[in-house]
């Protein structure tokens, strides 16, 4: 039972595919061709909508990862100025401490 559950859920699938085919293979009438077409172009713009938010996400996203990038770049420059600045104030500290001793 499972088994030919299985075959004719394979026949459903690969007859929706052939009926697909089928219909753009038999448009046969100019208003048939007008509303293919029409669908089609709005296929069409609607892919070129997407396309276009897309990008926009991209270019913004692009954007956002180069400040990000900028603000990396300065922390890490602080940090080495005040790493620098804490062993200078530690080398003062030992210098003092060698005094005292």
């Amino acid at each position: 039972s499972a088994q030919i559950a299985d075959l004719q859920q394979k026949l459903l699938d690969a007859d929706n595919g052939d009926r697909v085919k089928q219909r753009w293979d038999s448009i046969a009438t100019i208003l048939e061709a007008k509303c293919a077409l029409k669908y089609l172009l709005g296929e069409l713009v609607s892919s070129k909508v997407q396309e276009s938010k897309l990008e926009s996400s991209l270019q913004q996203s692009k954007a956002n990862c180069s400040d990000i990038q900028k603000l990396l770049t300065e922390e890490r420059n602080n940090i080495k100025e005040m790493e620098a600045e804490f062993q200078n104030q530690l080398l003062v500290q030992e210098q003092h401490h060698q005094e005292k001793v």
